[in-house]
């Protein structure tokens, strides 16, 4: 299973942490855990989406507990002593998407679903109501339901995604 997943994992720990060696010691920390518990883990179920998600809580744990060492510490003094840099907007945006994807794991299965197809696979409300077999109206009450949720669940966030977009047109 290591040898399996081990750069696959560190490649999707890199799109959250932008330091390797960070990226290696979350994805060896899953494996070790995996041992320590390897008489209750189940290893005839595939491991993957099991070994994915926990190195995605790990990274959100790492981001969590960096951003809580920087305002709580001197910023200089641990970019001198640690030679890591941190990339506040890499954190903010990792922060961003962590929280997304909280509030779409958070909607109702069928809401989900529609609001997955449209965004992320670009369907048509035409075509998704073919595909689940539903009507174009029920659609449409779906996705303005998954929207409402999204807004709500991500009206904290709407300062870092403002400070984002300014960033990036000044």
């Amino acid at each position: 299973m290591f040898r399996s997943y081990f750069a696959s994992l560190c490649y999707f720990a890199q799109k959250y942490i932008a330091d390797l060696d960070s990226c290696k010691e979350i994805v060896h920390k899953v494996f070790v855990n995996i041992w320590e518990k390897r008489d209750e883990f189940d290893f005839e179920k595939p491991a993957k989406s099991y070994l994915f998600t926990a190195v995605y809580n790990r990274c959100m744990n790492y981001i969590r507990d960096q951003k809580k060492f920087i305002v709580d510490g001197n910023l200089e003094y641990y970019e001198k002593n640690n030679d890591l840099t941190i990339n506040s907007d890499h954190l903010e945006a990792a922060e961003l998407e962590s929280r997304i994807w909280k509030v779409i794991n958070s909607l109702p299965e069928g809401c989900k679903n529609i609001f997955l197809l449209n965004r992320f696979e670009d369907k048509k409300y035409a075509e998704i109501a073919e595909h689940l077999n539903i009507s174009i109206k029920t659609v449409e009450t779906q996705m303005s339901k998954a929207l409402s949720i999204l807004r709500d669940g991500l009206k904290d966030f709407i300062h870092i995604l403002i400070i984002i977009f300014l960033k990036h047109f000044y």
